[in-house]
């Protein structure tokens, strides 16, 4: 027997693919702290919510950089986000992946929750297959 033949035919730790990390997405304050995030951890979404870790009044280019950073994808309502420069920017330079909500009247945080639940399946993929920085929206048909 040789010593070629000896030798264990596993794949070495070093040869697998990398997995990609899981997704973690990000409930801007625009969205609550309770409903809508936990809406989407019972659908077994992993969620960090804005005021976990940061204030209030946390400029948005500071949790946009932060959320670029961590790679985060973001979840708001803010449509005004995209038009903004300073925000523009920030989701632009950090790489922010985020889907704005995009609604004609008034949703309950159930109904916006559901929305994104809804939308997981297709936010992932996105997040699988897109380049960042990139936006989606979310509309709802009411």
């Amino acid at each position: 027997m040789t010593a070629s033949a000896d030798t264990s035919k596993k794949q070495s730790a070093l040869n697998l693919p990398s997995l990609p990390e899981p997704l973690v997405f990000f409930v801007d304050r625009s969205l609550g702290r309770r409903i809508i995030p936990n809406a989407l951890r019972d659908a077994g979404a992993r969620v960090e919510v804005h005021d976990d870790h940061f204030s209030q009044d946390a400029q948005d280019q500071v949790w946009l950089a932060e959320a670029g950073t961590r790679g985060w994808v973001v979840l708001t309502k803010d449509k005004h986000l995209r038009y903004r420069a300073v925000e523009k920017n920030a989701l632009i330079s950090a790489k922010v992946r985020a889907f704005v909500l995009t609604a004609r009247g008034d949703l309950s945080g159930a109904e916006i929750g559901q929305i994104f639940v809804k939308a997981l399946p297709t936010m992932r993929s996105l997040c699988a297959t897109g380049s960042n920085p990139f936006r989606g929206t979310c509309e709802s048909r009411r």
